[in-house]
């Protein structure tokens, strides 16, 4: 069972906390979930890695606050399972120096502000939206081969020496409104790298889904 750290519970309460008063103030809150295909761009020593996809999920609560004509800020926090799955062709630490390859799961706590933009004043309409997130690595998994054969799963390991806590992204949105229901696809492109080990790999997620929102107060 996945431990949150005290922060990170603090975190969720203070989220709670202010959906809560956004429902009473009458600006539109949503609740949104989606699947997602996550993967990550994996170099070592500048040679690209092999990756797969792994499933994930985004499931979270945004806001759209009156910005300009049209245009409107939309802050997001979220929970999202990611990670990826790579093969190597040369040494990387981590995980260590003698794997072949590593499957990696990530629980991570994402916010995110965003600008979206709606092409009609009209109820229902499309949209795009765009703006950079911040994830927190709240508890991953690994799952890696050795080359003696040997199999080793254990808890990620975050510190100066092994993976990051932080990650920064871009992201992009274009969807769907019809009155309460929002449909969208997005895209989350990495920025920064994932591991804090000097000389070590760089890792940048990349991921992209479909994913259904739903107004809480708006008729």
């Amino acid at each position: 069972m996945t431990r949150f750290s005290p922060p990170a519970r603090r975190l969720f309460i203070l989220l709670g906390l202010l959906a809560y008063q956004s429902v009473r103030a009458q600006v539109p809150v949503y609740l949104f979930i989606g699947p997602q295909a996550v993967r990550a761009s994996y170099h070592i020593n500048g040679q690209r890695q092999t990756s797969d996809a792994v499933p994930g999920v985004q499931a979270g609560v945004s806001a759209r606050i009156d910005f300009d004509h049209r245009l409107y800020f939309v802050p997001a926090v979220y929970y999202s399972l990611k990670g990826f799955r790579v093969a190597f062709d040369r040494p990387s630490l981590p995980p260590d120096a003698l794997a072949m390859n590593n499957h990696a799961t990530v629980h991570t706590l994402e916010m995110a502000p965003l600008l979206q933009y709606d092409f009609s004043d009209r109820p229902s309409h499309f949209f795009v939206r765009l703006g950079p997130s911040l994830d927190f690595q709240l508890y991953g998994r690994e799952r890696f081969q050795l080359k003696d054969g040997t199999v080793v799963e254990r808890r990620m390991l975050y510190d100066f020496t092994h993976y990051g806590r932080y990650a920064a992204s871009a992201i992009g949105h274009a969807g769907y409104e019809n009155g309460r229901m929002l449909v969208y696809l997005q895209y989350t492109q990495g920025l920064t790298n994932l591991d804090n080990t000097e000389g070590g790999p760089v890792i940048q997620y990349r991921a992209a889904g479909i994913t259904i929102a739903r107004a809480l107060n708006r008729r």
